[in-house]
Order: structure tokens, then C-alpha cells, then sequence
């Protein structure tokens, strides 16, 4: 190879490499650049560049950069090999032109054919208003080749900075969105142009920064302080998830599978009716240190996560009685019917811990659509062949009782405690019903017939003698009764009818 062409080729190269125009725009901003974000996020020296002199060819665009604001290439995070984009927005505020956008989906294809997992980071002002349709048009082949990945190799999306306009959707379309406090945005316009339309006055925080997303929408599942932390999760959550949906979760045990759960008793009161945190249920039963929450901020009723039990990975969807009592409501509907879809994707098996009086009744939540969004529960453990186990530690009634505990729902074991109630509805609102004439001639009665009812249908017996129930286990003893049963049904393989796809009450 002639000097000249590989002085030329050095040049160019180190001409891309070079971090300084993007050091001193994003420091400002309290930022790091794409590439301290990617050196930041993989293994020492393990990724590969790929397209790094791309540039865009439009007439009506002068500015010129190689590699047009994104990199993207293939590297390992924690020896697991992933497929990656950066978005640069020292370059035209990481706008995203015909070629930006074809190095992405790209990337994406790559990802998708190999089987590894694909991890945006976004740090983009939206189309590239100057490139006019081109840039729309290669926009829709990432929605595109995100949907089509969708189910088959994780997808991460890392909310680094404004995002907005044809930005967001892409994110949207992933499994995992997650944002950085104070220095990340998501909307699909800005306060300046709603101004503009509505008339409505607000400020980019308030409209789409990290805690509005996270806690009002729910459209983020994390939020992070700063963007090391951001990059941190990024490699927590990997080391839960299979490469592609052909692999089982990694196995890392780290814990007894004989170790008796003694602070149950301690952790959750006798009285019904008195809150408790299921976090330290979780973190009591499952391997220690293992559980890691998903959705932490947004329908607070109802907890998600992984965790590992016995060193398989596990999802885990549980009522929160400290919120709401933990009823199921639109909000907790949608975020765990979400989350047990993405679970079943991926070979993730499923236990409930199940603590809920029902579904939240009231105007606002009918006219939200309850009925609709409640549904969505029904639909994802239905549809999931992965195992399902259900542990019912209080109360589970009505509707919410089906939706989480049921065994014509499809759980292949249910397990109970023996002070658990199940049942329609509450002891006080059934004999409401039942004896509403006999109260009103004589209300002393009241009091006597709650007492007869709860003796006679709220324990576990009732639904163990119906089959109902496979078994009713002390609760020192629940952590090795779930490893027992997870063993027995780990390598369960179920088939649905074959078709297109279902109709999801969406």
C-alpha cells in the first residue's frame, strides 16, 4: 500500500476518532460526548466502529461530518456481545437525515440477524427538518426493523438528551427506555410549539423531562441521576436478559435454595386490611440482592422486576398494599401486562405475589377505560407459555383474583398461605349483598354474619378442595416450595393455535 494512502487513510481516521468539537459543546451541557458514552458502556477495547465514513449526499444540507452525528457498531458489555448507536449532537443537534438514519437501521439489521441485543443512545433534536422527506421516509424504515425485532433480540433505548419529534418513536417501539435526570427530554414537540397551537405555556422539564416521563406517562421504565448511572442500568439489566428469544436468561446462583423465609411472618401482618411493603417480601424470598425494579416510579399499586431464584432468572409481578391497597387499576393494568409479554418474549418464567382486593372501581377509572386496560392483564398471562406460578400471601377477590391467580388462566401452579382469602368479593361488601334484607330488620346481625361468611368461604381450603390450589405452605417455607416447583416446570414447552397474530385490547 502506497504512503500516501495510508497517510491519507490515518488522517481520515484519526479526523473521525477526534472528540474535541463534541467535548466542548456537550461538557457545557453538563454531557458526555457519543464516544466517552460508548467507552464508557463496553468492555475495554471491544468495539468496532462500523460506517465511520458515511456522510450524507443531500444538495440542500452544506455542513459535512463523517459519520453524519451517529456512531454505530458491535462490541461486548460484560462479555455479552451487543450491537450499539450513539447519537452525536455536536453535529446539527444530532438531527437525523437520510444517512443518520440508514446507519442505524443498519445497525438494528445486524443486531437482528445475529442474535444480539441492540442499545440505542439518543441524543437527537429530531428529523433533519433540510433533507425534507428523505429524512421521514428512512425514519420509518428504523420503526420498521424495530417492530420486526421486536420479540426476538432485546432492544434498549437510553434517553441521553433531547429527544423529540421522529426521535421519540423509535425509543417507543423498544422494550427499555430509560432517562437521565435533569439533562434528558422526550416529546413529540416542544414548549415552543405548543405555544404556538395550544397557547399552553410550559418548560422542557415539566413537558418531557425524565420525571414526567418515568412518573406521570410511564413511558421511561428507569431514571437515573447522571448519565454514568444511566450507562450503569444499561449493564444491570443485560446481565437479566438472553441474547435473542432461541436462549434461556443467564444462571448465576448466589444464594441456599433451602433457606427458610422466617421474616415473612414478621414482614406481613395478620390484619388484612393493614399495608406492608412487598418489596421486602421480594427481596426476602428471592436470591438475595437479585431483585431489580422495573417501572419503579409509575403505578406505584403494583411492583415489577427481575430478581433470581435459586439463579434462574425470574419476572416477578406483585400487588403493592402500601399503595392503593394494591388494587389494579389503568395505570398498573397496562404497566403489567407489558411487562409479562416482554417476560414470555424471552423465555423469562413468572411468579405473582398476589395481594389484591380487586380492580379499582370508581367514575374516573371507568371512563379511562378499565374494562379496556384491565383486559390487557387477562390477554398477556393468557397468551405467555412461559411457567406461571402464583403465590396468594393475603387476599385475592374478583376479577383480580382471575387475572393473577386462576389455574383456567393457564398458572401451572398456584400456591397459597393458609390465612389467604379467596373469594369474590370481601367478607363486609358479600353479606352487604347476600343478607342486605336480613341487615336492614335487623342491623346487630351484621357483625355475626361477616364472622360466619369469612369461616365459611375466606380460607384457602374452599378453592383446595375445588383443585384449585395445589398447596398451602407455611410461609417460612415458600422460598424452597418455589424452588421446588420452578424445577418442575422450568423446562415446560405449551403451543397456541397457529395465526397471524392476536387482537391485544390495546
Amino acid at each position: 500500500m502506497g504512503s500516501n494512502k495510508l497517510k491519507e487513510f490515518q488522517d481520515r481516521h484519526k479526523a473521525v476518532l477526534s472528540d474535541n468539537d463534541a467535548a466542548e459543546v456537550q461538557h457545557k451541557k453538563g454531557k458526555m460526548t457519543a464516544r466517552e458514552r460508548l467507552n464508557y458502556l463496553m468492555d475495554k477495547d471491544s468495539f468496532t466502529e462500523l460506517d465511520a465514513f458515511a456522510e450524507h449526499d443531500s444538495q440542500n444540507v452544506e455542513k459535512k461530518k463523517a459519520g453524519d452525528g451517529v456512531i454505530i457498531g458491535h462490541g461486548k458489555i460484560n462479555k455479552k456481545p451487543v450491537y450499539v448507536y450513539a447519537q452525536d449532537f455536536s453535529f446539527m443537534g444530532g438531527s437525523m437525515g437520510g444517512m443518520h438514519n440508514r446507519k442505524i437501521a443498519h445497525v438494528i439489521e445486524l443486531a437482528l440477524k445475529t442474535g444480539c441485543p441492540i442499545i440505542g443512545l439518543l441524543d437527537s433534536g429530531g428529523a433533519r427538518i433540510q433533507e425534507g422527506v428523505s429524512a421521514l421516509d428512512s425514519g420509518g424504515r428504523i420503526f420498521y426493523l424495530n417492530t420486526i425485532a421486536s420479540g426476538v433480540i432485546p432492544q434498549i433505548s437510553a434517553i441521553m438528551g433531547p429527544c423529540a419529534g421522529i426521535a421519540v418513536y423509535s425509543p417507543a417501539l423498544t422494550d427499555f427506555i430509560l432517562m437521565v435526570n435533569k439533562t434528558s427530554h422526550m416529546f413529540i414537540t416542544g414548549p415552543d410549539v405548543i405555544k404556538a397551537v395550544t397557547n399552553e405555556s410550559i418548560d422542557f422539564e415539566s413537558l418531557g423531562g425524565a420525571s414526567a416521563q418515568s412518573r406521570k406517562s410511564g413511558v421511561a421504565h428507569f431514571m437515573a441521576d447522571d448519565e454514568k448511572e444511566c450507562l450503569d442500568i444499561i449493564k444491570v439489566l443485560l446481565s437479566y436478559l438472553p441474547s435473542n428469544n432461541l436462549e434461556n436468561p443467564p444462571y448465576h446462583p448466589n444464594d441456599i435454595s433451602s433457606r427458610e423465609t422466617k421474616k415473612l411472618q414478621k414482614i406481613i401482618p395478620e390484619d388484612p386490611k393493614k399495608a406492608y411493603d412487598m418489596k421486602e417480601v421480594v427481596n426476602e424470598i428471592f436470591d438475595k440482592k437479585s431483585f431489580f425494579e422495573v417501572h419503579a416510579d409509575y403505578a406505584e399499586n403494583a411492583v415489577v422486576g427481575f430478581a433470581r431464584l435459586d439463579g434462574n432468572v425470574i419476572g416477578i409481578v406483585a400487588n403493592q398494599p402500601k399503595v392503593l391497597a394494591g388494587c389494579l387499576d389503568v395505570n398498573s393494568s397496562d404497566k403489567i401486562a407489558r411487562f409479562v409479554r416482554f417476560c414470555d418474549c424471552f423465555n423469562i418464567p413468572l411468579i405473582n405475589l398476589v395481594d389484591v382486593t380487586g380492580y379499582l372501581p370508581g367514575t374516573i377509572q371507568e371512563h379511562n377505560g378499565i374494562i379496556r386496560h384491565g383486559a390487557k392483564i387477562l390477554f398477556a398471562y393468557s397468551e405467555a407459555t412461559v411457567p406461571k406460578i402464583s403465590l396468594v400471601l393475603r387476599k385475592a377477590y374478583g376479577g383480580a383474583y382471575i387475572a393473577l391467580v386462576s389455574k383456567d388462566m393457564g398458572f401451572d401452579k398456584v400456591l397459597a398461605f393458609p390465612n389467604a382469602e379467596i373469594a369474590v368479593m370481601g367478607a363486609e361488601q358479600a353479606v352487604g349483598i347476600i343478607n342486605k334484607n336480613e341487615i336492614a330488620k335487623n342491623p346487630n346481625a351484621k357483625a355475626r354474619l361477616i364472622e360466619q361468611y369469612s369461616k365459611k368461604y375466606l380460607n384457602p381450603y374452599v378453592s383446595a378442595k375445588l383443585g384449585r390450589i395445589d398447596m398451602i405452605i407455611e410461609p417460612m417455607h415458600v422460598r424452597i416450595a418455589l424452588v421446588k416447583c420452578l424445577d418442575m416446570i422450568i423446562s415446560k414447552r405449551e403451543k397456541k393455535p397457529a395465526k397471524k397474530h392476536a387482537n391485544m385490547p390495546l
